[in-house]
């Protein structure tokens, strides 16, 4: 049976809870114990499908089809697991269960409380899986004192309340803030937001305080005495230059060993940190520099394409290279010549997205590229422009373009070369969809088989002609279009399985120019870039020597 970490936060928001939730599971690893991560959202949204990435950042997708929190992708990049729809779950879903349950009638009548329905259906949640790992690290969103959150802090109390002594522990995430007036760090807001978690009935046996200097050795006595907590469990985390030192930091400031100690693991099996030193080495010790394009409309906010500059930083690794990502707002070379945006860049990435916005910019960035034998990766919709630039310029079809913008729209002015899917297949399932279906958990979502074409660049790249990657879109390449585009070079390199979907383009005179329906970036990890990734950064490199 798993033993349960609950990680909560506590003065601001944004301190990294996601990261050292995930950092602690590699860690955990390392000493040979297998883990699963989970993140408890207090927000109402179902899942962060329908969100803009402003206000929430990218939302990452697992193999079985839920769009959940970016963390997630923090959780898969440290440890390798795989998440699943049970992974991620919001007050807007554990709502909406508890609502469904009560019209069926499966509470028999009862009055419906927060306590103990709304709680009893966190905890359920919670347990899932339990006998499949050995530490269950599960994240609490937002910060103590929130409102929203309550429900999630008072299930968690009552968990640890329900098991055995020695199964659970909190460990909470707090800020040392540094007066520069009087040379000092501030201790007090971390004594009183243990005080707010206390009072709730949840007293932390781990606290991990955010610093950007030192933390003296009495006031880190201190925060032990003024908030009951074991001196060697107060743990220091301070600013790194890259998230992939959090292990490593963490581990040097004795955050796994405080975690084996409050379980009362004795002894401690020794950790083997070397999947990590060489991370730090190839981060580290580059031998080189290559400048990527990421030309997209969510710029100014770099979360939203979080897993794209984590997998080009992966890429980067491969080649002992450091890749210097640049953000290319579409919109600024819509009407205009891109050259003058896009010079100098060893490579250009055209990230998915969503609406016609920055999308005339996009195409134009594909058609640079193209011209200019610049290394291309068009993801989702990236390939979907790229397929629209070559039937404009290659194929006479001068009038290419997207459905989806016509239903924006709300009339006719292109001709569709994509097209909304209302219908593909999941399994042994047909799924099919309507325009005016509800928005969330709509899409074409999750793990799907492609086959290649045997001899193409992504086949050579794969080393495989089948695959399996992640997808989240409504809209496809329409194949009757197909002959056309091949006949003047466009390769339908990849297909799904029935032959009906296109998964990959590739131009075939082109040095690197390949765009892929589905989001390679998600199954990315620091020491197993995804061979996409890592061959592009190698074009990449190709390109700067040229230079």
């Amino acid at each position: 049976m798993a033993r349960f970490i609950f990680i909560t936060g506590g003065v601001v928001s944004s301190l990294g809870k996601g990261l050292a939730s995930a950092a602690l599971g590699s860690l955990l690893q390392a000493r040979g114990f297998s883990v699963r991560l989970r993140k408890l959202d207090p927000y109402l949204n179902v899942d962060p499908g329908t969100m803009s990435p402003f206000e929430h950042g990218e939302v990452f997708v697992t193999d079985d089809g839920a769009e959940t929190d970016l963390d997630l992708g923090h959780y898969e990049r440290f440890t390798g697991v795989a998440a699943r729809k049970t992974d991620s779950v919001s007050s807007g879903r554990i709502y909406s269960n508890v609502l469904e349950k009560e019209r069926r009638g499966d509470y028999l009548g009862k009055t419906i409380q927060v306590i103990p329905h709304v709680t009893n259906e966190i905890k359920d949640f919670i347990a899932i899986g339990e006998d499949e790992v050995d530490f269950m690290l599960c994240e609490i969103g937002g910060t103590v004192g929130d409102i929203e959150g309550l429900p999630f802090f008072e299930a968690i109390r009552q968990f640890a309340h329900d098991r055995p002594r020695g199964q659970c522990i909190f460990m909470h995430l707090t800020l040392l803030p540094y007066l520069a007036a009087s040379g000092e760090l501030k201790t007090k807001p971390t004594q009183h937001s243990v005080k707010e978690l206390r009072s709730i009935g949840i007293a932390p046996d781990i606290l991990v305080c955010r610093s950007e200097h030192p933390i003296p050795e009495k006031e880190r006595e201190k925060i032990g005495l003024f908030c009951n907590v074991r001196k060697d469990a107060v743990i220091a985390a301070y600013d790194l230059k890259s998230i992939y030192e959090a292990p490593l930091a963490y581990h040097k400031q004795g955050l796994d060993q405080a975690v084996l100690d409050a379980f009362g693991i004795s002894p401690a099996p020794k950790p083997n940190l070397d999947r990590w030193e060489d991370v730090m080495d190839r981060l580290t010790n580059a031998e080189g520099e290559v400048r990527v394009a990421i030309v997209g409309k969510y710029t100014q906010l770099e979360d939203a394409y979080k897993s794209i500059a984590e997998a080009l930083t992966h890429g980067g690794m491969a080649n002992r290279v450091r890749v210097r990502v640049e953000w290319v707002d579409a919109e600024l070379f819509d009407r205009e010549d891109p050259a003058p945006h896009l010079q100098g860049y060893h490579a250009i990435l055209v990230p998915g997205g969503f609406g016609e916005r920055g999308t005339e910019g996009k195409i134009k960035a594909a058609q640079f590229a193209r011209e200019r034998g610049i290394p291309y990766l068009g993801i989702c919709l990236g390939m979907q422009m790229a397929v629209i630039e070559a039937a404009r310029n290659v194929a006479g079809i001068a009038s290419a373009g997207s459905e989806e913008f016509d239903h924006e729209a709300g009339k006719k002015r292109f001709e569709p070369v994509v097209y909304h899917l209302k219908e593909w297949v999941q399994g042994n399932y047909t799924v099919q969809r309507a325009v005016g279906d509800d928005k969330g958990g709509t899409m074409r979502l999750g793990a799907y088989d492609a086959t290649l074409v045997d001899g193409s660049h992504v086949a050579e790249i794969y080393g495989s002609t089948a695959i399996e990657e992640r997808h989240r879109h409504r809209y496809e390449v329409d194949t009757k279009y197909r002959k056309a585009l091949e006949a003047k070079g466009l390769c339908f390199s990849g297909m799904s399985p029935d032959g009906r979907l296109p998964e990959i383009v590739e131009w075939k005179d082109h040095p690197w120019f390949i765009g892929v329906q589905f989001h390679p970036e998600l199954k990315s990890k620091p020491f197993a870039p995804h061979p996409l990734f890592a061959d592009f950064v190698r074009a990449a490199v190709e390109t700067s020597r040229l230079v």
